[in-house]
């Protein structure tokens, strides 16, 4: 028997209907068409009554159903998006008949138990796929209802856009384990918004979550999953009530009210770098003077590491930025033989007690791909490249300014002669000048220099570096070729400059430019005070400035930790004085904004 919706539920369907039509996407008619016979419907399918009615209670928990019934055909497009909360370990199930959808489950359900279904995006019509805007329906198992709620945005942690269909979790039971292992209290997805509310709730503690969960399952899966946290318990202080507007399905482009509702908590998703057991994983040997090592776990400790028949002052080694990998190489003129061994004492984690101990193991090291010829019969195979020594000199037009000439070695060098190298420019009249030129290594590799001109860099002039022959020696014994490499600043009288006056700068922070869909950094400097930034060479168009937080002055974005309970590196964006995260840049401009950090929320 059909139950029809009571009295106290009327203005929330009614609102479904009248509202309908601003969830679609008008369209303009072609005039050069034919008549089609009539109008295109363009209303979506309404909601007309539902079995057990909404706020019904005593619901069986065994062999349950659910029937919707709309006013005209339906089809279920999305099924994964017929939502229910709190979560089973199968997703319900449901079918088309005639004009309902019917939802059935395939386990019991608990007892005393406050439920919600949750059908955004998920049903439309059969003739024109108009989609239904949606509906939260409620029914309990005991004799009541829950009452309280809560409500949030999700985002992602490094361009503060918002996530669709992340879901987010509510768990009573507050161990850090609880969100690896079992299905939450309570779920829902976000809506393009990123914007999430989780509506009758039980008055309790809770420990809040949000995941990107790939598999579906209602689990956190640290592998492949993003995930975001609330720091602290949280207790829900709003109530449920059908016509909050935090409750109704709004359009994605009803910017006005989607905006309106009110978000308790921001939950920012990231990516956590796991820091399982450390053991050593690999090792190779892709040139006779090369090898590698690396690990399961970053930050490995290493107490010493060597390679028999060579003393500690002939091995060269260079980490990566994460430290899970390591680079050897050899100094020695000798000639390597076949086979290596190399040992290695680091800190290991003990597989029962889990600690980190001491360890020394040792490894063959044969060559990759080692030649089967010898002697005069593998002299003939070599290449060219393989008898210098190998480097690449870059510099690109639109960054020479800021990141100079780049020149990266394959191997370490055992001789450099920088004052070797000749720097010089033309200028408009055709005149050649000498410059001069600063050179900074690598921190982080020592293979890579950075070569900085001294003049200020003009446009309309022709700027050379060039890199004599056996300027360089490896630890190969091999000398360089020569090459030389022109630059010229661009030309184009539309491009536009950006000059960002930081001030009230506390601490280290990394100042990032980028594209309209924050996907790209066009620029970036790591800066410790108040200072001037420039931003030259932009094309028309809308970008943002993005300001990170170096807590640990590393000068890396780092991800948070679940576990640890360190959330990411904070990030916010600069925004003007309308609220606006863009610079809205037109042609043959110089744009000078002040940012004020200390004000920036």
């Amino acid at each position: 028997m059909k139950r029809r919706i009571p009295d106290s539920l009327l203005p929330a369907f009614a609102a479904i209907v009248i509202l309908a039509p601003s969830f679609l996407v008008h369209s303009c008619a072609n005039t050069t068409q034919a008549p089609t016979g009539g109008d295109k419907d363009t209303i979506p399918p309404a909601l007309f009554w539902v079995d057990p009615a909404p706020g019904s209670t005593e619901v069986p928990v065994n062999k349950t159903k659910i029937v919707f019934g709309f006013d005209e055909y339906v089809n279920i497009k999305e099924s994964k998006n017929i939502f229910l909360s709190p979560p089973q370990k199968k997703a319900p199930k449901s079918k088309v008949s005639g004009k309902t959808v019917v939802v059935t489950f395939e386990e019991p359900l608990d007892s005393n138990t406050t439920y919600t279904i949750n059908m955004t995006d998920a049903i439309a019509d059969v003739n024109e796929n108009n989609m239904f805007p949606g509906y939260t329906y409620v029914f309990s198992t005991g004799s009541q209802i829950d009452s309280m709620m809560i409500t949030g945005t999700v985002m992602d942690c490094n361009t503060l856009n918002p996530v669709k269909g992340a879901t987010v979790m509510l768990y009573k039971d507050h161990s850090d384990s609880a969100v690896f292992k079992s299905r939450p209290f309570a779920a829902c997805k976000t809506d393009d918004w990123g914007y999430f509310a989780l509506p009758y709730l039980k008055d309790t503690l809770y420990r809040l979550y949000a995941i990107k969960d790939e598999n579906n399952d209602n689990i956190y899966q640290a592998e492949t999953e993003q995930v975001a946290f609330i720091d602290s318990l949280i207790r829900p202080v709003m109530v449920a009530n059908d016509t909050l507007k935090e409750l109704q399905k709004y359009d994605a482009k009803d910017t006005l009210e989607c905006r309106a509702r009110t978000s308790e908590y921001e939950l920012r998703l990231f990516k956590e770098e796991l820091k399982g057991k450390q053991k050593l994983m690999n090792t190779g040997r892709p040139a006779p003077r090369k090898a590698y090592v690396t690990f399961q776990s970053p930050d490995v400790w290493i107490d010493s590491l060597w390679i028999k028949g060579y003393s500690a002052d002939r091995l060269i080694t260079q980490f990566n930025q994460k430290q899970d990998s390591l680079e050897i190489w050899i100094n020695d003129r000798r000639p390597a033989p076949d086979t290596l061994r190399l040992f290695v004492n680091y800190r290991k984690s003990n597989d029962s007690t889990a600690l980190m101990e001491p360890v020394v193991e040792n490894f063959k090291l044969v060559m990759e791909g080692a030649p089967k010829k010898k002697g005069a019969a593998a002299r003939m195979n070599l290449k060219h490249e393989d008898t210098i020594c190998v480097y690449k000199l870059k510099a690109e037009p639109e960054t020479v300014e800021q990141y100079g000439f780049n020149l990266m070695f394959d191997y370490p060098l055992i001789n450099e002669s920088f004052d070797s190298l000749r720097f010089h420019y033309i200028n408009p009249k055709q005149k050649d000048i000498e410059g001069s030129f600063t050179v900074e290594k690598d921190t982080l590799n020592p293979r890579h220099f950075s070569i900085f001109p001294k003049e200020k860099l003009l446009p309309g002039y022709d700027y050379f570096l060039k890199v004599p022959h056996r300027s360089f020696r490896d630890i190969n014994g091999f000398w360089n070729d020569s090459t030389e490499v022109k630059v010229t600043l661009p030309k184009d009288d539309k491009l536009s400059l950006i000059i960002a006056r930081m001030q009230g700068v506390e601490g280290r922070l990394i100042v990032d430019l980028l594209n309209e869909k924050r996907d790209k950094v066009l620029r970036s400097y790591t800066i410790d005070g108040d200072t001037e930034l420039r931003f030259p060479y932009l094309k028309e168009g809308k970008y943002s400035l993005r300001i990170t937080y170096d807590m640990n002055g590393n000068s890396l974005v780092d991800t948070g930790s679940l576990l640890e309970h360190r959330q990411p590196e904070k990030v916010v964006f600069f925004k003007l004085e309308d609220g606006s995260e863009f610079l809205d840049i037109p042609p043959a401009t110089e744009l000078t904004q002040i940012v004020t950090v200390n004000e920036l929320k």
